[in-house]
């Protein structure tokens, strides 16, 4: 990889200290060229790898605030891409092995034991969550990232437990998990201003809910209409739209 797209995916990002936009330039050509590497092997010097650990310790330095160029880059690739464009949604989970994990958050993991309902037991493990929206064209070509929510769960007694404390029914929407899907949902309207063809978001079929469809604006395509040709990109067959309007009609 060359700097170039390390300069392409920083210019819009802006961290208030020039020292800060060079060091976070540097991470990512280190971490770019060595992906998957702790920090002292991706920089294998020492003075380094000191920098990078006091940029992650930065506490006006957040995950926003990285992500603020790559996204503005995002924008201007989808805005010179003809035709329509997917944005895939998804949830990714980290697991750490943390001998304090309250400082970081904790997610859960199957232990592989099946319980009698089907479903798999679980246990909370260190971790945090994120949901993400990528880009793509109908061909598969990557656009990148339009948006990113990073969270973890408290410890928790189990999924019985907290529906005896809490009706999962009565809770609104914004309280729950579940709004993460409309917090990163397809493209921004100042992103489709200057575009032609729709931006569609592809979701798993979870999403249907009366909450996603009432607020949705723009066009959605549940995960499983999409069907990948052999010979690689992407098309669906039926789309469908959950707009405002087709909730009104179908009460």
């Amino acid at each position: 990889m060359g700097q170039n797209w390390v300069e392409t995916e920083t210019a819009g990002c802006d961290l208030g200290d020039v020292r800060l936009n060079r060091r976070l330039g540097a991470l990512l050509e280190a971490l770019g060229e060595r992906p998957g590497k702790s920090l002292p092997t991706a920089f294998q010097d020492w003075s380094n790898t000191k920098a990078a650990y006091r940029f992650f310790s930065n506490g006006s330095i957040s995950e926003d605030k990285i992500l603020e160029g790559h996204f503005a880059a995002s924008a201007l690739r989808i805005r010179a891409t003809d035709g329509p464009v997917l944005i895939l949604q998804d949830t990714t989970e980290f697991n750490f092995k943390r001998a304090t994990p309250e400082k970081i958050g904790f997610t859960k993991v199957s232990t592989g034991r099946k319980l009698k309902e089907g479903r798999y037991q679980k246990h909370a493990i260190c971790g945090l969550l994120m949901h993400a929206s990528l880009a793509i064209t109908p061909d598969g070509l990557p656009l990148g990232m339009t948006a990113a929510k990073f969270w973890s769960r408290s410890k928790f007694k189990g999924a019985a437990a907290l529906k005896r404390k809490i009706n999962p029914t009565r809770v609104p929407i914004e309280q729950k998990e579940s709004m993460r899907w409309l917090d990163t949902c397809a493209c921004p309207p100042n992103w489709q201003a200057r575009r032609s063809a729709a931006c569609m978001s592809a979701t798993a079929r979870a999403t249907s809910t009366n909450s996603t469809a009432c607020r949705g604006t723009r066009d959605q395509l549940p995960r499983s209409e999409l069907r990948r040709p052999p010979g690689g990109g992407w098309r669906h067959d039926h789309r469908q739209s959950y707009g405002a309007g087709a909730v009104q009609r179908h009460p």
